[in-house]
């Protein structure tokens, strides 16, 4: 099938594109009068048979020849010369490529029907022609995996497929992908393109000042007009026969003479762009400049070979280019780590809010707390204030006692120094006796208010131990709340504590000493009494028994033995009540100890909460700078959604436009080359007709093998959305 389509092609391209470069056949030469047609004719044979030593010796006269157009019939095969595609490995690789699937059939088979839909060679749809163009991108795109399929290299691939076979066509191409710099053209970064668009800008800036400034106060771009230019090497912007002459000049000079085109079409329409603004310039691009330049292409052509082109201040542009692309690849890489950073801001935000509740819900748990420990504390207080009432009472009843028994010490040392007196004084004592006994009385009442007084010392003694337990569960309970850092309010506190301590330890121990003077005072005066009854009991003995004497000693002696004792008793119990009144004091300081740290928690809350409160307006400040970054960030990003869909729609446009107007000339020159092709058929001889004939023939057959459904071809316009 590939051997066939081959043959078919070979016999086809006299009829598909006879409209060639007939300006070549009657140009003059440079070398005197003029050539005739066969005089060009061997000159470009004797250049075609000898190519590398032409090439070599005569290259500069070549190129000239090139320029001056080559003739159609030897334009396949001096184009593969130009690139160096002759003997090229890819022609054999191409059969494989075309067996295999490539992921883009799709979108090529979507975008051949767009690629010159006017012309007669591809205008049918799954025809050869189109068969042939699909099979040669396809291929490429296999070839070639990074570029793969782009669109615009369609057209390039179709002004081949007119001059040449499949596998030369794919041949040439890779050629001029690799080697023309087409490749980085087509890439999906597209920055060959870019740099095109500066280089031409600059070279429009220096050549064409007073067009560039009102490019520029137009706010016109290079993009908007050129980008078609060099993607498709004005195959969509000029005719096809233009197309060709710039094809030749290009393949021997490379992207130069697409620079200098796109001055000199730029030079011819200079006058009517500087009298429009951008809607008109857009329109004259697209219309009215191709017109004008095709109505004279040598005069084009000619204008483009004059036009200053210096490759040194070319490369110095190219390192500008890569200069700023190279800065703006950093600002990009700067707004993506500052979108980063937003994305992070916006996590620690949502991270701080969450924190924020989670403070919030510690406050109000701290303040219920705080509340339920201003009720223990108050609790605390009235029992404070009841025990402290109760320690009024009782010190002042121990100053009570405490006279008593002042008082009956001076008794008992009265009694003391009246047993020592003689004998003499017994009488006296006896007086004393009444006396005695009336002090035995109030004695006795005496002992029972004292035991009462130890009931209710006893009672009070159960009741502060009970406070006692409780003070101390308290203070187990004080002791769990985290004490306050200030170790000034410590010592002071610990200072006020340890002096109570001293005082009262100082008051324990006055008071141990006098219940151990009293103790001895009182074993003192037992050995006395003792004593007495051997020594005088046998003198008195008889006056004792009348006057009742013995039993009335052991009476009084059983009544101050059961004071003393009582009194020992309630020296004891005032201890014990020391003793409870110092732990009751060591509770109360420790109660006031803890009572400071609540105070000095609650300054501690007090300052939290206004940290609270400084980070909660920090955080509705940054989140309101978050706002109004974010509606600054919402705007700028429709605005470009705006521009750029406006400037879509301008391009899409343009195109189409540009394509309506490619097709009406393709018409029209498909019409002139019917015309043509039918007075050369006229004046061939008979041996042609039959050729053609059969060649005709031929064409039916192979159409009658492979019939196609008989469909309205797709004359929708190539739209260019790439620029």
């Amino acid at each position: 099938m590939l051997i066939l389509n081959r043959d078919v092609q070979d016999t086809l391209f006299g009829m598909v594109v006879e409209y060639g470069t007939s300006s070549t056949h009657d140009r003059p030469d440079d070398s005197g009068g003029g050539t005739s047609e066969e005089d060009l004719w061997l000159k470009w044979n004797h250049i075609v048979t000898d190519w590398e030593n032409c090439w070599k010796k005569q290259n500069a006269q070549i190129k000239d020849w090139v320029r001056r157009g080559i003739p159609l019939h030897f334009r396949a095969i001096v184009w593969q010369l130009l690139c160096g595609a002759t003997e090229a490995p890819e022609k054999k690789l191409y059969a494989e490529y075309i067996k295999t699937k490539s992921p883009c059939e799709k979108v090529i088979r979507r975008d051949i029907a767009r690629t010159y839909p006017e012309h007669e060679f591809f205008k049918e749809k799954d025809g050869l022609g189109q068969e042939s163009l699909f099979n040669v991108i396809k291929a490429y795109s296999l070839h070639d995996r990074e570029v793969g399929y782009c669109q615009g290299s369609g057209f390039i691939v179709g002004l081949l497929l007119m001059q040449m076979p499949e596998e030369e066509t794919f041949a040439v191409l890779v050629k001029i992908m690799e080697d023309y710099r087409m490749r980085d053209m087509f890439k999906p970064s597209m920055a060959e393109l870019g740099l095109c668009m500066y280089q031409l800008e600059n070279l429009v800036a220096e050549q064409l000042p007073d067009l560039n400034q009102h490019f520029q106060s137009q706010n016109f771009h290079t993009s908007m007009y050129a980008s078609s230019w060099f993607l498709t090497l004005f195959t969509t912007a000029l005719s096809l026969p233009m197309a060709c002459r710039i094809m030749d000049v290009f393949l021997s000079e490379g992207m130069e003479i697409i620079f200098k085109v796109a001055l000199a079409m730029l030079t011819l329409g200079k006058e009517e762009l500087m009298s429009l603004d951008m809607e008109g310039m857009l329109k004259f691009f697209q219309k009215e400049l191709p017109a004008k330049a095709e109505s004279d292409p040598e005069a084009l052509m000619q204008l483009a070979y004059t036009m200053k082109y210096n490759a040194k201040k070319m490369k110095k542009l190219e390192k500008e280019y890569v200069v700023i692309k190279t800065k703006e690849q950093e600002e990009m890489a700067e707004l993506k780590r500052l979108r980063h950073e937003n994305k992070q801001l916006r996590h620690r935000c949502e991270m701080l809010e969450e924190e924020s509740k989670a403070l919030a819900d510690r406050l109000v748990k701290g303040q219920v707390s705080r509340a339920e420990e201003e009720e223990t504390t108050f609790v605390v207080q009235r029992e404070l204030d009841v025990l402290r009432h109760t320690h009024l009472e009782t010190t002042h009843q121990l100053a009570l006692a405490n006279e008593k028994i002042r008082s009956l010490s001076l008794m008992m040392e009265e009694t003391q120094t009246s047993r020592q007196s003689s004998i003499e004084e017994i009488t006296l004592k006896q007086e004393q006796l009444q006396q005695r006994e009336e002090m035995i009385e109030c004695l006795q009442e005496e002992l029972v208010k004292v035991r009462l007084r130890e009931a209710e010392n006893d009672a009070l003694i159960r009741d502060l131990r009970s406070r006692i337990h409780e003070l101390e569960e308290d203070k187990k309970t004080l002791r769990e709340i985290t004490p306050d850092n200030s170790v000034a309010h410590l010592q002071e506190e610990l200072i006020a504590v340890k002096l109570r301590e001293a005082e009262a330890n100082l008051s324990l121990k006055d008071l141990r000493q006098r219940v151990a003077e009293l103790s001895n005072q009182w074993q003192r005066h037992l050995q006395e009494h003792k004593q007495e009854p051997a020594n005088s009991g046998e003198a008195h003995s008889t006056p004792k028994k009348l006057l009742f004497w013995e039993n009335r000693h052991s009476e009084t002696q059983k009544l101050e033995e059961d004071l003393m004792t009582t009194r020992l008793r309630e020296m004891e119990a005032l201890t014990e009540v020391k003793e409870l009144r110092l732990k009751v004091m060591e509770l109360e300081t420790q109660v006031q100890v803890s009572t400071n740290q609540l105070r000095r928690q609650d300054e501690e809350i007090k300052k939290q909460r206004e940290l609270l409160e400084a980070a909660e307006l920090r955080d509705r400040e940054a989140a309101a700078r978050l706002l109004e970054e974010q509606r600054r960030y919402s705007d700028l990003e429709s605005k470009m959604k705006d521009e750029l869909m406006r400037a879509k729609i301008s391009d899409a446009e343009k195109t189409q436009a540009v394509a309506e107007l490619t097709q009406k000339i393709s018409q029209l020159e498909l019409k002139s080359q019917e015309i043509a092709t039918e007075g050369e058929l006229r004046i061939h001889s008979v041996d042609d007709s039959d050729k053609v004939r059969e060649l005709q023939d031929k064409v039916a057959d192979l159409q009658a093998e492979f019939p196609t459904p008989i469909t309205s071809p797709d004359t929708e316009p190539w739209k260019w959305l790439e620029s």
